[in-house]
């Protein structure tokens, strides 16, 4: 299966959902964000930073500074996460045909449709997700992993 290449869809996410484990007015700072992301402080701030700009996070600079939530987790689905890290970005990844080729520019066309189409049904089905519900379902497979008998 191919991986995308662009993580901040998913990094937004963990990391939204970090912050919603933790709770409350509780300052978490980029490195600790990023080691639970396994990524690079700067990824981590760059994905936060259209967040901050939406008003789903806020962050204080400094020694002791770090981001927290500004909204309940029940509130923000991942449609508005995906709007503002990833909307734009090929859910297909659509590639631009010989132009002189007749058949690839009606199979470009017919494609750019359908990229529109999975796009919006993408959107539509994170609209029914909240960061709360992902919260919920990792802590339950915490949970779950934690019960399951451990083989030798």
């Amino acid at each position: 299966m191919a991986t995308p290449t662009n993580t901040q869809f998913a990094v937004a996410v963990h990391v939204l959902t970090y912050l919603a484990g933790v709770g409350g007015a509780v300052l978490v700072s980029s490195e600790e964000l990023s080691r639970s992301v396994d990524a690079n402080p700067v990824h981590v701030r760059r994905v936060l930073t259209p967040l901050r700009r939406s008003g789903m996070v806020t962050s204080q600079p400094g020694a002791r500074g770090g981001w927290m939530l500004t909204r309940p987790a029940d509130s923000i689905t991942l449609a508005e996460v995906w709007c503002l890290v990833q909307a734009g970005d090929p859910v297909l990844g659509l590639h631009g045909p010989n132009p002189s080729c007749p058949v690839g520019i009606d199979v470009q066309r017919a494609l750019v449709v359908i990229e529109r189409q999975v796009a919006d049904a993408v959107e539509t089905r994170l609209g029914t997700i909240t960061i709360a519900d992902v919260l919920s379902d990792a802590a339950k497979s915490a949970v779950d992993s934690q019960a399951a008998p451990h083989g030798n």
